[in-house]
Parts: C-alpha cells; structure tokens; sequence
C-alpha cells in the first residue's frame, strides 16, 4: 500500500539519502519568460488589480498636488512680506486664507494616506492568494514527480525551492509591486506638474534620466548573476545541513564531524562571497542615483533662482518645482530598488518553475483497470528495465508466483532486488514488457489503486511525529480505536504500548528517538495489518534489532504474511527457509529459484551464499 497523505498535516518522509550535489545555475535562460509566466499567476486578479490600480492613482494623484497647493500658502506668505517691506498701504499677510490653504493640505494627505492603504491591503490579499496557488502547484506536483527525481536531487535543495523560493516570491509581490505601481505613477504626474511650472526647469530633470537608467542597467546585469548564484549556493547548503543533520549518528560514529565542518565552510563561504558581491554590486545603485540626482537638484536651484528673481515664476513655484524634483528621484530610486528584488525574485522562480517543469510520472493508462478483491497472483513476462539508457540492469525477466506465496529476493548488493520491487509498485516504469497482477497488466491500473493493494515494512522505518494512535492509524483511513488496538496486538505491539506513560497517546518525537529500533518496526507492522493489503513487501526488517525483539517481529511478521503473496527481500538466509519461492538475483537477472531445500540440492550460487553466511556464524 502506498502511504497516502490523510491530513494536511501529515508529513512527507524523507528518504533518508543524499544524491548528487547541486551544481549552481547557469545564466537565466528566459528572464522575461520567467517574468510572463509569474505575471500569469496575478492575471487571476485582474479586478482586484485594476482596484489597487486606481487607489494608487488617486493616493499618488492627492499627493503629487500638495506642492502645487503649498506653493500658493508660501506665494500668499511671500507676496504680504514683500508687500510690507515696499510700504504697500494696508499690506497685511493673509492668514486666514493660507489657513484654508494648509485644511486643504491636511485632508489631501489624509485621503492620499487612505487610498495608500486601501492598496496594500488589497494586494497583501493578491499576493497571499497567488502565493497559496503557487505552494499548493508545487506541493502537488512533488506527489507526482517520479522516485528518480528525489533519487538524484537532494531534499534540502527541494525544500529550498519550496519554501525559502517561494517565500523571496511572496516578499516581492506583497512590497514591491504596489511600490512599482506607485513609482510609475508619481513619474508621470510629477512629470507633467514640473512641465506645468516650467518646462526649461522639467528638461533639466530629464536630462538626468538617461544617465540613471545607464547605470541601473549596467550594476543590474551584473548583480543578477551573483543573485542567482546565492539561491542556487542556498540550495546546496540547506541540503548540506538537511543531509548531515539526517545522518548525524553516522557523522559522529566515523568522526567526521571536522569534514563535515569543513563542506558546511566551503558551502558557506561560497554563500557569503555570492551574497556579498550581489548586496555590494546592487548597493551602487543608490550613491550613484543620489549623485546624479543631487547634481541635477543644484542646476534646478540655481535656474529657479534666477527665473523668480526675472519674475518669470512665482517663489512659490520655485519651492513647489524643488519638491517635484525631489519627488522626480524617488521613483526613479524606488525602481532602481525594485530591480534589485525583481534579481532575486526573477532568479527565486526560475528554480520554482524548474521545478514544476521537471519531467513527471507517466500518466496512467485511459484503461483504469480494477482489482476488486485481488488474490496476489504476479507475473513478471519478459521484463527488461534500465535506470541509465546505456545499461540496461534488467534483462528479459520471467516471474511466475502463485496467490498466497511467501517469495523471497536474494542477492549480492546492486543485483536488483529492490528495483524489482520499485517496478511491482510503479516507481519505475518499465522499458519493455510487462507485470500483472491477477492477469491485469500493473500499467493499465491508476497507481493509486495498485500501491493500494500493497502493505511495505522497510528496513529503514518511517514514523511521523504524532501519537503511536495516528501512526498506526495511518495505514487505514477512518480506523477506529478498537482496529488499531487489535492491529497493536496482532504485530506484538500491545505490551510496549501499554507500558509507555501515555500509551496510544505518546507522542513520538521527529526523530523517533524516544522509542526503540525494534519498537519502531512493531509499529510499522501494525500499521500494515491495520491496512490489511493483499500483498506484502518485506525488507529485512530485522536487521537492526536483538535476538529477542528480532523473535518478537518474526511472530508479528508471519501473523502480517498469512494468507498474503509476500516479497521478502532477504539479507540473512536463515530468515527465508520456509519461503516457498526463492528468487536468486545476480546482475538483474533472476539465475536461480526453487525453495530452500531444492536450491541447497543445486549446490549453485544460493548454496555458496547460504554456506558463507553459516560458516561465517559458526565461526
């Protein structure tokens, strides 16, 4: 039985291995595809978008007036000291009117500041919703990418695409979008109040444009890159760390602890370097747009100055045009930021849709065939399989079992005992030929369905961090008390539970460590009874444990093999003498099989393995 999710909140389990290490990304391939292609996901809101839209317009709209309207408070200020410093009969200040004037100003800011936040909490709700799409396609998918996907790429550098990506998406649709609406907006009208007050004063502005853009294009391009290198360097350490915390035992048993030190400072190292470069290339952006912005302020001051002293403007206008020139710049800073982002965000998703590009599952057969009441006949006709296109590992593979036999899978290391395992449950699919189960061919069933008529107890086991209950109950959904109870006591379980403080309702810990190997694989076993399949795969489940509790899984496990077609895939040969059928495996081909006795009689390969491993005992 494949070990399907039944809430939310049931984890996924690790496999427990690394693979080949991530090598950093080269240059984006597709910068502005990558960009259509995350805009797509917001095109689900046009609505709401257009709303954010037209509140940015009205809040930067209310905002780009105030200095238009201050402008006539300081010309009402200016002209009444003027007045009175020329012995203008009657000059008096109008105070009363730049009263009007700053109310005016007050409620602009307040609707400005209302619309600004009527558009941030419209696109937090976008970005949220689009960000929950995004996690949920990427989730699903890694239900339906292939065993060899996780074989070759390690778990943290998944992870790494999955949430640290991702959540460098969020960030920049939730600040950066209304903050590249916004900057657009306040460019334009700026714009077009500067032109309104003196269009020399507006060329001067413009000029310093080009030379902006310059050199936000030319510090981008190179930034990108090392963006891109620190998303890709994060995702070799996270699986760096996810690897050796995994396997920390094993570090610290071989002493390698100062090795693995040594890769985590090397990974880092590289980190930080690219982390660096990008922050420091990136951080030119700002002193060189404040230099030039600040030299083009200088020549407005000054061309100002020497207009209101012409009487070409008012003083006002002059104060009103420095705020705008000031306002000038901040958009064009603000986008010089958001570029930055746009970096790692662009180099963030191209990873996610690498991702979601990789290549999937093959898509189950029109046919859907179902087993309803499966007997566990098997057959293997003229199976050939490869993992690699040049070597093929299985090669013209026949197989016929009966229902109810117990088939054990024996062999030296790499011979394919546990790829025939991976093909009977469709974790691979096959190159040519076929397998059926009760005459119906495996490829024209929905994988659900098949791994559903399987129970597996691994060597290596996997129990989620839950109570002993829910582990149990995982193998079946709905399972109620008393059928994990009877499932607890069927597999030997039932003492050790009830001894435990809390019993069924014991939580185990992440890392199962407050329960033994062997209490472990009791639950394992139970929770397969509770599932109660058809079929069983077995993989050395004893491995690991003591004589007495290795007795204790033995009874549990012929209790879980009754009346089931069984594969045991077989490491100690006196655990499999009562098998009916032995499969002797050697280079992906099955080169002996028969039942204990008869095989021993053949004086073959199984009777040299089977006598090296008792003279080894014996010994």
């Amino acid at each position: 039985m494949s070990e399907q999710h039944q809430s939310k909140n049931s984890p996924i389990p690790s496999r427990g291995h690394g693979g080949p290490r991530h090598m950093p990304v080269q240059k984006a391939r597709d910068a502005k595809g990558t960009l259509k292609r995350l805009a797509k996901y917001l095109g689900a809101y046009k609505l709401q978008l257009l709303f954010v839209i037209i509140a940015a317009i009205l809040s930067t709209v209310f905002s780009i007036f105030s200095p238009k309207i201050l402008a006539k408070a300081i010309d009402k200020i200016f002209n009444g000291l003027m007045a009175k410093m020329n012995g203008v009969p009657g000059a008096v200040i109008d105070f009363e009117a730049i009263g009007q004037i700053l109310l005016w100003l007050i409620v602009l800011y307040i609707v400005s500041s209302l619309f600004m936040y009527i558009q941030q909490i419209i696109m937090v709700n976008i970005s949220q919703k689009t960000i929950f799409q995004l996690r949920q396609e990427v989730h699903e998918k890694l239900e339906r990418l292939p065993l060899k996907y996780f074989d070759r790429t390690p778990h943290g550098e998944t992870l790494s695409r999955a949430i640290n990506d991702i959540d460098n998406i969020n960030n920049t649709m939730q600040q950066s979008v209304t903050q590249l609406i916004t900057s657009v907006i306040t460019f334009v009208g700026v714009i077009i109040m500067m032109l309104t007050i003196s269009p020399v004063l507006a060329l001067v502005c413009f000029l310093t444009i080009p030379l902006s853009i310059f050199a936000t294009v030319k510090i981008a391009k190179r930034s990108q890159v090392q963006f891109r290198s620190q998303q890709a360097t994060l995702g070799a350490l996270n699986g760096h760390i996810e690897e050796m915390f995994t396997g920390h035992q094993i570090v610290k048993a071989f002493g390698h602890e100062k090795k693995a030190i040594e890769k985590f400072d090397g990974i880092n190292d590289k980190l930080f370097e690219s982390s660096w470069k990008s922050q420091f290339i990136s951080g030119l952006i700002m002193p060189l747009m404040q230099f030039i912005n600040n030299i083009g302020y200088v020549f407005v001051v000054v061309i100002g100055a020497i207009y209101a002293s012409a009487g070409r403007i008012t003083v006002g206008d002059v104060q009103a045009f420095i705020q705008y020139a000031r306002q000038f710049s901040q958009p064009i800073q603000q986008l010089s930021n958001i570029s930055n982002v746009i970096q790692s965000t662009i180099a963030s998703a191209e990873r996610v849709f690498d991702l979601l590009d990789e290549e999937e599952e093959a898509k189950n057969s029109d046919e859907q065939n179902v087993i309803d009441h499966p007997s566990g006949a098997v057959q293997f006709d003229s199976v050939y399989f490869s993992y690699k296109e040049d070597e093929e590992l299985i090669k013209d593979l026949n197989i016929q079992i009966k229902p109810g036999q117990k088939v054990a899978i024996v062999g030296p290391t790499g011979a394919g005992k546990t790829t025939l395992i991976n093909l009977l449950m469709r974790f691979y699919d096959l190159n040519r030929g076929s397998i059926k189960i009760d005459d119906v061919d495996i490829s024209t069933m929905e994988r659900g369905h098949l791994r559903s008529m399987f129970g597996m107890v691994l060597q290596d086991t996997w129990l989620f961090k839950g109570t002993i209950r829910d582990n149990i109950a995982y193998g079946k959904q709905g399972a109620t008390d008393e059928e994990v109870s009877k499932a607890a006591a069927l597999a030997n379980a039932e003492h050790f539970i009830r001894t435990l403080p809390d019993g069924y309702e014991t939580v185990i810990n992440e890392d199962g460590s407050n329960i033994s190997q062997g209490q472990k694989q009791l639950l394992t076993i139970a929770r397969a009874l509770l599932a109660n399949p058809a079929l069983l795969i077995l993989d050395e489940a004893t491995s690991s444990v003591d004589t007495r509790t290795e007795a204790q899984i033995q009874e549990a496990m012929a209790e879980l093999m009754k009346n089931r077609t069984s594969f045991v895939i077989a490491h100690r040969l006196s655990t499999i003498k009562d098998a009916d059928v032995i499969l002797v495996m050697k280079n992906g081909q099955v080169i002996e099989q028969g039942n204990h006795e008869e095989l021993l009689q053949q004086n073959g390969f199984y009777a040299d393995l089977y006598n090296s491993q008792f003279s080894e005992v014996t010994a």
